[in-house]
């Protein structure tokens, strides 16, 4: 799940809106006006929705937490009583006996940071590092595994190439490069910070929708040809990450 998309509490207990809050209440922006302050309700019914998994047989939950619940501001002050939420969901998920897998962010980018250009600067990937180090270390003897981001291109191209995702623009390519680059380098300070925070092992990565490419014909020269497509379409992202560059 992702916390805009099951949590509703838009405005419980601190917490402060996100860019997504923005872009579902700017009238024709969303399918019949519709937003996620209430949706599913996990915030106040997240016992019964725990319960309702273990009733399913589900072993894990993967979830993801809200910045904008922790840090209304998207950096500063955190907000304990945001971050209190989480602590009674993972106390629920124990006594489930179902293991809680955590994304830090699932496209709710808090507005305040968005006012100041969002993933197109750089302060924004040091405010991801903070977030996800505070996180880290508030919740980590409950959490083994983490992932920082999901899906660049859901809320970077979507978002900020063709609008069709929050916060809605259509910048320049040369812009929308900038904010691909400064979410990269949010993943890894982030992870540096995940770790040095951790009170207990962890598992860090990413969840990211790579696409792939498949040899036509099962040769060695189709084959190598698919790696090196597969490492082309995923440069701006997964590429990066993993070999330091974005290109083969």
């Amino acid at each position: 799940t992702a916390a805009y998309q099951v949590e509703g509490g838009a405005h419980a207990d601190g917490r402060g809106p996100s860019v997504w809050d923005t872009c579902s209440h700017t009238p024709g922006k969303t399918f019949q006006g519709e937003t996620a302050d209430v949706t599913d309700d996990d915030f106040h019914l997240y016992k019964e929705d725990v319960a309702l998994m273990k009733e399913l047989g589900v072993k894990t939950y993967r979830f993801s937490i809200a910045w904008p619940r922790v840090f209304p501001k998207g950096t500063g002050t955190p907000n304990p009583k945001g971050l209190d939420f989480y602590k009674r969901l993972l106390d629920e998920l124990q006594s489930a006996g179902i293991a809680p897998y955590c994304t830090l962010y699932h496209w709710d980018l808090p507005q305040a940071l968005q006012d100041k250009g969002g993933w197109t600067n750089p302060a924004t990937a040091h405010a991801f590092a903070d977030y996800a180090g505070y996180t880290a270390s508030q919740l980590s003897d409950r959490i083994p595994h983490w992932m920082t981001m999901n899906e660049f291109d859901s809320f970077i191209d979507a978002g900020y190439q063709s609008g069709e995702s929050a916060p809605g623009l259509k910048l320049p390519m040369k812009d929308v490069a900038q904010a691909r680059h400064y979410a990269i380098l949010a993943h890894g300070l982030a992870v540096q910070s995940i770790r040095a925070a951790a009170k207990s092992p962890v598992k860090v990565g990413v969840a990211q929708d790579a696409p792939g490419a498949m040899p036509a014909i099962e040769n060695e020269a189709h084959i190598r040809a698919a790696e090196t497509a597969f490492r082309e379409i995923n440069a701006p992202y997964l590429t990066a990450i993993m070999e330091g560059r974005y290109t083969s």
